[in-house]
């Protein structure tokens, strides 16, 4: 008979092989089923926030900004006792704003035939404001119009009826 201690070490060797097989860490398809998870998780946030819409919503806020604060320099110029004049009455017929750096005739005669607010800048506005899509180095992307008694600022790219 094999004594008791001698009994308890073999059987406690006859275990160590089991012991060593298992190893710790992830196995290839834990790795993968998280990385699905998170991508999954990543195109619905992506899908929820939506940064070509908020850009656009940021924009179109701008614009909405841009024309206020150039109608608000007109009405304050205007209560000046000052005139604008040669601003079309028709809607349809809006003029282009030139930039802050065309003036006088580079800005009302061709090819740019615009309308000038240089008046305007720097006592009732610092300088004219810019579209953010506009790309011609000329005008603003703004365009002036009268509509009966008041002076109106349309954004060509928020109102399709805005000038020809």
């Amino acid at each position: 008979m094999i004594p008791r201690s001698r009994l308890h070490r073999l059987y406690r060797l006859s275990r160590a092989p089991l012991r060593r097989r298992t190893k710790k860490g992830f196995t290839l398809l834990e790795i993968l089923l998280v990385l699905g998870i998170l991508g999954v998780l990543a195109a619905i946030v992506l899908i929820a926030v939506n940064p070509t819409k908020q850009l656009g919503d940021a924009r179109s806020a701008h614009r909405t900004s841009s024309v206020r604060e150039i109608e608000n320099a007109m009405v304050q110029y205007i209560i000046d006792g000052n005139d604008l004049p040669g601003i079309p009455a028709v809607k349809a017929q809006a003029r282009d704003i030139c930039r802050d750096t065309i003036t006088g005739l580079a800005c009302t005669d061709a090819p740019v035939s615009g309308y000038d607010l240089d008046v305007l800048t720097p006592t009732y506005i610092v300088n004219i404001p810019i579209d953010p899509d506009e790309t011609d180095t000329n005008i603003t992307g703004y365009r002036i119009y009268q509509q009966g008694s008041f002076v109106k600022i349309c954004s060509v790219r928020e109102e399709d009826d805005c000038g020809a």
